[in-house]
């Protein structure tokens, strides 16, 4: 199969989530939190697709997505989907499919090695960090060593920023707690990696001016807007995504959990300018990606 052909594309999906293995059928999450996130997203279908068959449901609707899954082994119990699996999936899908890789912080000079090893290897674009899941502060220093082994490569970290589905309305939350996913703590490491891109994923609630700040700031910032329908976005998100961040906002929906179509179809019906819309839906991350030329 060919390479991504932007101009075809309808959009660009910069974060979705291989959540099962399509080899083990293993989860990325536990029985609770996989349930607690369901309800919370109000999720109807309830199988969750492996990258092959990711592949094809962004086929059909003329899309490319990036998919990952997140490395929480050491604070969550569980492993991840195998980065192996989604690397070689999105190898056998490249006109359609990106991939992004996964680390543990908590793993030391391990954690470097597997970042040295599914950059240099399985050929992956970035790395997702979800502070909550993963229990970490972005700004410790023991995940500068990862960021530094990203930076050399001139990878993509994405960073969930804001309150997340995973182990809402659960018992304690799950035992997840919020404070780790407050974009300042990323302010930090965008100071101290100056060249390495990265994206805030989500609607940043309740520091959705923090994560502006962040983005108008420093110019290797990015903002996805997955996670939440267009619908609910808070009206200074609107208005930066218009204005002075209309370059660095990207189309994201949080796949399987908050579909595309359904995104697609609130965001038509946001008061977005009609120049601007094409970038957020696939000329910023076609450019970021290394899809575009700059």
């Amino acid at each position: 199969m060919s390479a991504i052909d932007v101009d075809s594309l309808v959009a660009i999906d910069v974060h979705t989530h291989v959540e099962v293995s399509g080899v083990n059928g293993c989860g990325a999450l536990s029985p609770e939190l996989e349930e607690a996130a369901n309800e919370y997203f109000g999720v109807v279908d309830r199988h969750r697709p492996p990258v092959g068959e990711m592949a094809e449901y962004y086929r059909e609707r003329n899309m490319a997505a990036v998919v990952f899954t997140v490395d929480s082994r050491t604070t969550m119990g569980v492993p991840p989907v195998p980065i192996d699996e989604i690397a070689a999936g999105a190898a056998a899908n490249p006109d359609v499919l990106i991939a992004f890789g996964s680390v543990d912080p908590h793993m030391g000079r391990a954690a470097v090695g597997e970042v040295e090893r599914q950059a240099d290897e399985l050929h992956v674009k970035g790395f997702k960090f979800h502070p909550n899941t993963q229990a970490f502060h972005p700004n410790d220093p023991m995940a500068y060593p990862i960021y530094e082994a990203i930076a050399e490569r001139g990878l993509i970290s994405l960073f969930h920023t804001g309150q997340t589905g995973i182990g809402a309305g659960a018992r304690g939350g799950g035992g997840i707690k919020l404070k780790y996913s407050n974009p300042m703590f990323v302010d930090d490491v965008a100071a101290d990696f100056p060249d390495m891109p990265i994206i805030l994923a989500h609607p940043s609630f309740p520091w959705q001016d923090e994560a502006l700040a962040v983005a108008t700031h420093k110019p290797q910032v990015y903002i996805d807007l997955s996670g939440w329908s267009p619908k609910y976005f808070p009206p200074n998100l609107v208005r930066y995504a218009n204005t002075l961040l209309q370059d660095k906002v990207l189309f994201g929906s949080d796949f399987p959990l908050i579909t595309p179509d359904r995104w697609l179809r609130d965001f038509d019906a946001l008061e977005i300018k009609p120049d601007v819309k094409p970038k957020i839906l696939k000329l910023n991350a076609a450019r970021l990606l290394g899809l575009t030329q700059p």
